[in-house]
C-alpha cells in the first residue's frame, strides 16, 4: 500500500511511488539532519509502514460495518491525522476518520481474509502502534505491518506457543525476532510446526497476548531480513539449476 510520509505534526501528500516518498524523506532529513534538530523543530518525522513491535496502547473495537472498522483509542491519536498509519494487531491500516477517542479504517476483503481482523467483534481488544519516528528509540525490530500468516495458540502466556505451517518454520531461527499480534518477541523452543515466546507479566497486561487462549488465532509477521534472505537463496538456487541443465 503506497502511503504518505507523516510527521507527528504534519502530513505530506500521498505519493504514487515509494521512490517519491523516499525522496521526500531524504529532503526532510536534509532540512533536519540530526535527531537534535528534529527535536528542536518540534517534529518527529516517521517512516510510514515501519513499526518496531512495541505496542503503545491497548484499544478496543467499537464497531464494524462492512469494510469499515472503528477502534477506540487515545494515545495513538495524539498526533495522528487522516491518512496516517496505525498498526492494529500487527496489521498496518490507514486512518480515514477520527474523533476524540476513536478512529476508523477501511479494511479490504483480502486483509480480512489473510489476518485475524475478520474475526474482530465489538469489544475485542487490539494492540495499537504508530510508525516509528526517525528520531525515536528502536526498541523492538523492523516490523512492516504486513501480516504473513495466521497462527494458532497452542499454550497461553507466559510460555506462549504458537503453531504455524511447517513450510514457514524455516524463516524462524532460535533467539530470532518474530511478531505476534504486532508484538516484537524472541522465538525459541522451535518444533516442526511451532515456536515458543516468553511473555513477561507487563506485556501480558498491556497487550492482547495476556488474553489469548489455546485455539485463538494470532497474526504473524516473520523477520523481514529472513524473508529477503530466503528470496535471494531461492533465486540463487534457481540459477544453479538452470546452469546445471545448460551444462548437461
Amino acid at each position: 500500500m503506497n502511503k504518505c510520509l507523516a510527521g507527528r505534526s504534519e502530513t505530506i501528500p500521498k505519493h504514487h511511488t515509494r521512490a517519491e516518498a523516499q525522496a521526500d524523506f531524504v529532503m526532510l532529513r536534509r532540512n533536519h539532519p540530526t535527531s537534535t534538530s528534529l527535536a528542536k523543530a518540534g517534529r518527529a518525522v516517521s517512516v510510514i509502514g515501519v513499526f518496531t513491535g512495541i505496542v503503545e496502547e491497548l484499544g478496543s473495537v467499537a464497531s464494524r460495518s462492512g469494510s469499515r472498522l472503528r477502534i477506540t483509542a487515545k494515545h495513538v491519536l495524539s498526533d495522528s491525522a487522516i491518512g496516517a498509519s496505525i498498526a492494529v494487531n500487527g496489521c498496518c491500516l490507514t486512518v480515514v476518520q477520527q474523533g476524540d477517542d476513536w478512529w476508523e479504517a477501511d479494511v479490504s476483503d483480502e486483509t480480512f481474509l489473510r489476518t485475524t481482523l475478520g474475526t474482530l467483534q465489538p469489544g475485542s481488544p487490539v494492540n495499537l502502534e504508530r510508525p516509528m519516528a526517525a528520531d525515536g528509540r528502536f526498541g523492538g525490530h523492523v516490523v512492516l505491518g504486513h501480516v504473513d500468516l495466521v497462527g494458532e495458540v497452542v499454550s497461553p502466556a507466559p510460555d506462549l506457543r504458537v503453531r504455524i505451517g511447517r513450510d514457514q518454520m524455516h524463516l524462524i531461527v532460535e533467539k530470532g525476532s518474530i511478531t505476534v499480534d504486532g508484538v516484537s518477541l524472541t522465538a525459541f523452543g522451535l518444533h516442526d510446526d511451532s515456536f515458543q515466546v516468553a511473555v513477561i507479566p507487563h506485556t501480558a497486561a498491556v497487550t492482547t497476548l495476556g488474553v489469548r487462549r489455546p485455539g485463538d488465532k494470532v497474526n504473524i509477521e516473520m523477520d523481514v531480513l529472513a524473508k529477503h534472505v530466503d528470496r535471494l537463496m531461492d533465486a540463487r538456487n534457481l540459477k544453479r539449476r538452470i546452469f546445471a541443465r545448460w551444462r548437461r
